[in-house]
This record gives C-alpha cells, sequence and structure tokens, in this order.
C-alpha cells in the first residue's frame, strides 16, 4: 500500500509570479531565489535606470517641444524635399519606448521590495538596449539639426519648475519604503550606512532645490504688466494657408494686434508674402509651371505668380490637423487663396489700423532688383497708403536713408544689441525668437523703453512665461489659442511659494521618518521574537543558484512537486540524493 504525503502546503501568489515571470521569465517557484544579485544583473539594472532616465528626458523634451512642432517639419522639409509631419513617428515611438522602460522599472523595483533577486530577462535586455541606442541617435540628430530648441528646457522649467519638483519629492518620498525595507533587513553596517547616506543626500538636494529654482511667474501679482499684444504670425497659418490675405483676415478676426510676413521680390520688382525659397510647398507651381518647379520664388514675375493657387495645398496636407474643423464655405475660402503681396497686406492693416512686421529676403545677386530691393519695397510700402506709425522697418541695409524717407516707421532689429547700441541706431524695438532674451535681459530692455516682440510663441504656458517677464507683444501662428489666456496660467507670490515648498519639505520628512521607524519596528520585533527566519520558497532555491548540479535540479523538482512514497519523509528523499536537510547544502565529495 503506498501512502501519500504533501511535503509542502503552498499558497498561490499570483502577483509575485507576474512580476518574476514578466520581468525574468520565473514563473515557477523553484526558479525564484532571494540571493544577492549577480554583478552582471546590477550591471544591466544600472543600463536600465540609465536608459529611464534619458528617456524621460527625451520624453520631456517633446511634451515641451510641441511650441515649435511647425518649426521641425519645416526643417525636416527643407532636408526631403517632401512636406510631412515628422512629429508623429517620433511621438509614437517616444511613448512606446518610455512606457515599456518605465514598466521594467517598477518591476525591477517591486523585485527589491519583495527580496526578490534580479534577472532581467535576454529578450528584455534587447528592447532596453534598442531603446537606449534609439534614444542616443535622436539627441545626436536633433543636437546637430536643431540645436536652439534644447533651450526649451529650460525656459520651460520656468513652467513647471515647481510642479515637478512636488513630483520628485512625492516620489523620492515613496522609495523610502524600499530603502527603508533593504536597510533593516541587511546585516552589514556599511551597506546600511551607505544606503542611507546616498539616500539622504538626494532628499536633501530636493528639500533646498527650490532655493535655485526661478521663475518670473513667482511675483507679487499686483506688479504684472499689462498682456502682452499678439501678432499673428503669417497671419493665423492654423486656421488657413500662411501668407495669404485668408490667413490674414482670420487672425484679425482674433483680435491680434499686429501682422507679420515674410517677403520676397519678384523679377519686376513686385514684393509678395513667400516663407519659402521655393514655391513647391505652398503653391501649385508643379501643375502650372512645371519645368519652374524648383526654381527660386524670386524668379517669377508677378504676372505668374498671380497664376498660381497658394489655398490647396492647405487642404491637401492639412499641416496642423485643423482641416476637419473648417465649415464648407472656409473650405472654399481657402482653396481660392492666391499668392499675396506686399501692399495688399499693407491694405488690410491699413483698414484694420494694424501693425504690420515683415522679414524682407533680399534676391540672390543675379536678380534684377538685387541692387535696388529696399527701394523697391519702400516704393510699395508707401504706395499701399499705411500710416507709417503702422510698420515695423526689419532690414539694417540703408536703414539712415529709409529713416529719411519714411521717418515715422518704427525701426525695428532682428540682432539683439544692447540697449545703448540700439538707441544710437534709432532702433525702438526689437523682434527677437523666444530663446533669444532672459528675463533679465527682457527686464533690461523695458527699463531702456526697448520694446521686445518674441516669436513663434503658440502655447499658453510659453505666454505666460513671457507675460510674466515683461515682453511687450509675441508673434504667434496660434492667436485662436492665446486668444483664450486672459491671465498667466499661473501666479504665486514668493510668500506663497515659500510656504508651498517648505510644506511639502516638512510632509515628506515627517513620512519618510514615520517609514523608517516602521520597518525598523518591524524587523525588531520579528528578531525578537527568536523565529527564525522561514520563506517556504526558500527550500532548497538558494543552493540552486549557487550549485549547477543536475542532481540538485532534479531534487528541487520533487521537493515542490513529488509525493514521499512508501511512508518515506521528506528527510530520506534529501539523503537519498546526497543531500542534508538541514544545511542545505550537498553532502556528495
Amino acid at each position: 500500500m503506498v501512502k501519500h504525503q504533501p511535503l509542502q502546503v503552498y499558497e498561490r501568489q499570483l502577483c509575485l509570479s507576474c512580476i518574476t515571470g514578466i520581468y525574468g521569465c520565473r514563473w515557477k517557484r523553484y526558479q525564484r531565489s532571494h540571493d544577492d544579485t549577480t554583478k552582471w544583473e546590477l550591471l544591466w539594472s544600472v543600463i536600465l535606470l540609465f536608459t529611464f532616465s534619458l528617456l524621460l528626458i527625451w520624453s520631456y523634451f517633446w511634451w515641451e517641444a510641441d511650441n515649435d512642432y511647425n518649426e521641425f517639419n519645416w526643417f525636416l522639409y527643407n532636408r526631403s524635399g517632401e512636406w510631412t509631419d515628422g512629429t508623429v513617428p517620433i511621438l509614437a515611438t517616444t511613448a512606446a519606448g518610455f512606457t515599456y522602460i518605465a514598466f521594467l522599472m517598477v518591476l525591477a523595483l517591486c523585485h527589491v521590495a519583495l527580496g526578490q533577486q534580479l534577472n532581467l530577462h535576454w529578450l528584455h535586455k534587447i528592447g532596453v538596449t534598442a531603446a537606449l541606442l534609439t534614444t542616443v541617435i535622436g539627441i545626436i540628430s536633433v543636437t546637430q539639426t536643431w540645436e536652439q530648441e534644447w533651450d526649451v528646457i529650460p525656459i520651460s522649467f520656468q513652467a513647471t519648475g515647481p510642479f515637478l519638483h512636488v513630483g520628485a519629492l512625492a516620489a523620492a518620498t515613496a522609495l523610502s519604503w524600499i530603502v527603508a525595507g533593504q536597510v533593516a533587513r541587511a546585516e552589514k553596517t556599511i551597506f546600511q550606512v551607505v544606503v542611507v547616506l546616498l539616500y539622504l543626500s538626494v532628499l536633501l538636494g530636493l528639500y533646498v532645490l527650490p532655493l535655485y529654482l526661478t521663475s518670473p511667474c513667482i511675483m507679487d501679482p499686483s506688479t504684472l504688466k499689462p498682456r502682452p499684444e499678439v501678432f499673428g504670425h503669417q497671419g493665423a497659418p492654423m486656421l488657413a494657408p500662411e501668407n495669404t490675405l485668408w490667413s490674414f483676415q482670420r487672425a484679425l478676426h482674433m483680435n491680434v494686434s499686429g501682422l507679420e510676413a515674410d517677403v520676397a521680390i519678384s523679377v519686376d520688382g513686385v514684393p509678395f508674402l513667400m516663407h519659402d525659397l521655393t514655391l513647391r510647398r505652398t503653391t501649385d507651381v508643379g501643375k502650372v509651371f512645371p519645368d519652374r518647379e524648383k526654381d527660386k520664388a524670386s524668379q517669377f514675375n508677378w504676372t505668374d505668380l498671380q497664376q498660381l493657387n497658394a489655398g490647396q495645398w492647405f487642404l491637401k496636407d492639412d499641416p496642423f490637423w485643423t482641416v476637419n474643423t473648417m465649415t464648407l464655405r472656409e473650405r472654399n475660402l481657402t482653396a481660392k487663396q492666391s499668392v499675396c503681396s506686399l501692399e495688399q497686406l499693407l491694405s488690410l492693416a491699413s483698414y484694420h489700423n494694424s501693425t504690420v512686421v515683415f522679414r524682407l529676403r533680399r534676391p540672390p545677386p543675379e536678380h534684377p532688383c538685387y541692387a535696388t530691393w529696399i527701394n523697391d519695397t519702400l516704393q510699395a510700402v508707401q504706395k499701399s497708403g499705411v500710416p507709417q506709425s503702422l510698420v515695423m522697418w526689419t532690414p539694417d541695409d540703408e536703414r539712415a536713408q529709409v529713416t529719411r524717407s519714411a521717418p515715422g516707421f518704427i525701426q525695428t532689429s532682428l540682432e539683439k544689441h544692447s540697449p545703448e547700441h540700439l538707441h544710437r541706431l534709432g532702433i525702438s524695438r526689437l523682434l527677437l525668437r523666444y530663446n533669444q532674451a532672459s528675463a533679465r535681459e527682457i527686464a533690461e530692455y523695458s527699463r531702456n523703453n526697448i520694446s521686445l516682440t518674441v516669436y513663434t510663441v503658440n502655447e499658453p504656458w510659453l505666454y505666460s512665461v513671457l507675460w510674466c517677464s515683461g515682453v511687450s507683444a509675441v508673434s504667434s501662428e496660434a492667436p485662436h489659442i492665446l486668444k483664450k489666456v486672459p491671465y498667466p496660467v499661473w501666479l504665486m507670490s514668493p510668500n506663497e511659494y515659500c510656504l508651498m515648498w517648505v510644506s511639502a519639505d516638512l510632509l515628506s520628512f515627517a513620512v519618510v521618518i514615520g517609514i523608517f521607524i516602521l520597518q525598523n519596528y518591524h524587523v525588531i520585533r520579528y528578531r525578537m521574537s527568536g523565529m527564525r527566519s522561514y520563506n517556504p520558497e526558500q527550500i532548497m532555491l538558494s543552493a540552486a543558484v549557487r550549485t549547477s548540479s543536475r542532481d540538485v535540479n532534479v531534487m528541487k523538482e520533487k521537493l515542490i512537486f513529488s509525493e514521499v512514497r512508501n511512508g518515506g519523509s521528506a528527510e530520506e528523499l534529501y539523503e537519498e540524493h546526497g543531500f542534508d536537510s538541514y544545511s542545505g547544502q550537498s553532502i556528495r565529495q
């Protein structure tokens, strides 16, 4: 007669099995171990942490670069010659990669919290390596082609810094549970001291970080300057084809204070609006003049330019994903747009009493108007009948002559100079990219009566930061969005901010101290009970990790899944295979 006696009754641990199974493909109980993680796996843990940190920065960069997606797509167009929204695949792969790596990080922390040995599966190692290499290549590519955009990170910290600090503090406080558990269970004093010092150093750094965070939005609300004026950059290019009359009319409907345009000069001396060097992207030149598709825009005469359609490309390419929001009437108006002349724009601005600023591009040396480009433009301005006080003149060439001919123009510079130098040149206004002037420089220009207009500002957070900094105007591709920002997104007095971060620090410190006391209390109480630590999962498992013997592996299977036959005891089964049931070591020599 055979007597069956179960060796051990185990509780199902589905959550633990999922954690170790997904991370290291250790789904079975005997595959898990509480032994120390090997140096090789520790190295992979460091690589995983580094990849997570790099992807976090990369994701944050693209999140905040939303203000300049159109600029990025234009850079891609200049390189490839085809207009595509290059941000879509980048955002998709970044989101997927960050989600995957963040999930692995959570699983790794769960391993540490549960005392499980880290053993990242080789498929995950390939995935981590791919994510790391892809991110590094992306960072290098952006640095080479779009280096100025990295400035968006420190600028965005002026809007997000105080809140990111609170989030980082919450994360560090939550990690104290894992740190305290490791310290309480550790047997080596040196390990305990090193871990505690490292953790406290990070925590202390977060506590004092607000002393080094600066934001123009941390100010006395009573000193907030008036709302910056909004200029329509190329009109309202998110709602209508850029640099067309319909685009500028849409911008004026958004109550903009001014209009900004890009101006080129035709072969017969007519200034017209065009941003690109060629006509391929924003007109149907390939259909009307197929042999001249790649010719520069300034090589066409005004009669030829008037034959081109400048609106159908917008309906086809939908560069800002807004075509589906347009009414039938708006689509019909868009489809009928043609190339707009500078004189037409100025007449529209004059009718609405709106300021106009334009960037005048000098034609190439072989162009008939290479020497007369300033006079040709000046004549077009005067012919339009626009009041001189509404024109912001930007070209530096022959500025003195222009000042004599049109003393009422608002002399504007596209280059950053000291206030003293600008005053000597008779310049009263600056037009700069938003990353070219710091809050200190903005304040200095304001004190010296230099009005600063910055471009291109599309996001409410950036508009709010520049508002608090004191800029007088911004140029935007999204006046319909900024129209909905009547007040900065957030504004705090220094005392309110001080109260916020000191309260967060004190709360964090109290929670960390409480967690350390609680963890140590449990460990001390357990040790004082006189009971030896016992974990059913550790039956012979540690020996299996240290010993590669096939007999030991067979023994583990029998201990977990077999039964003792013929009334035999578990000790006999151990000894049958040459194993000491108490020490967990092989007794074979």
